[in-house]
């Protein structure tokens, strides 16, 4: 888990060539699968290929003392939940919603709000002001197209990433569109029996400084 004394308060985030100003005093952390060639989904969405990864095939597993999180030890640690609306909208087709009792924050500018077991927010800004406001302090951004906004505003402080052992040629880029180099520091990295690389990353601050 983060040290107390990591949590940002006062951090520059660089967007769009502009330097601005956020307070906040939550981490951004994110939990992503992604093909071998960098794509978190097909280009309509389908994870079959991420779903549906044999397990016990002969793939080597690593045992290491500083292995990457896994789901079990990372969502515990989460007290607030962001996803974009399209992730919003995959996880209505489950049969159970997945996350009784956490608060909830779809990042779209066009859904209505008829959910009680969530809050809609029209942009970046407005769901800082709502996390903020509620005191998170370890917060799950989910889907895409979100965690890469939020990589670019500077608001992704740890990120794990499952790379899966196939290549599927085209789809939708996890790192698509970065304005800026980003560099990280690797924290903890294992193999799974599904043949995942998982890794889990800092991100640094300051872009490629």
């Amino acid at each position: 888990m983060w040290e107390t004394s990591y949590i940002p308060s006062d951090i520059q985030v660089f967007y769009g060539g502009l330097e601005m100003r956020n307070e906040r005093n939550w981490l951004g952390r994110a939990f992503l699968g992604m093909s071998l060639d960098g794509f978190i989904a097909r280009e309509d969405g389908d994870l079959g290929w991420l779903e549906s990864l044999p397990r016990n095939v002969g793939h080597v597993t690593t045992s290491t003392d500083q292995p990457a999180l896994d789901w079990e030890r990372f969502f515990p640690e989460i007290d607030a939940l962001l996803m974009g609306r399209s992730t919003y909208e995959k996880i209505l087709t489950f049969a159970d919603w997945p996350f009784p009792g956490l608060p909830v924050i779809v990042l779209s500018r066009t859904l209505q709000n008829n959910d009680p077991r969530v809050t809609v927010v029209r942009s970046v800004e407005k769901s800082i002001d709502v996390l903020s406001a509620r005191q998170a302090r370890e917060v799950y951004v989910d889907g895409g197209q979100t965690v890469q906004e939020f990589l670019r505003r500077g608001l992704i402080d740890e990120l794990t990433v499952s790379i899966a052992p196939v290549v599927i040629g085209s789809g939708k880029s996890l790192f698509a569109n970065m304005s800026r180099d980003i560099t990280l520091t690797v924290r903890g990295s294992h193999v799974t029996s599904e043949g995942l690389v998982r890794i889990t990353y800092n991100v640094n601050r300051g872009g490629g400084d």
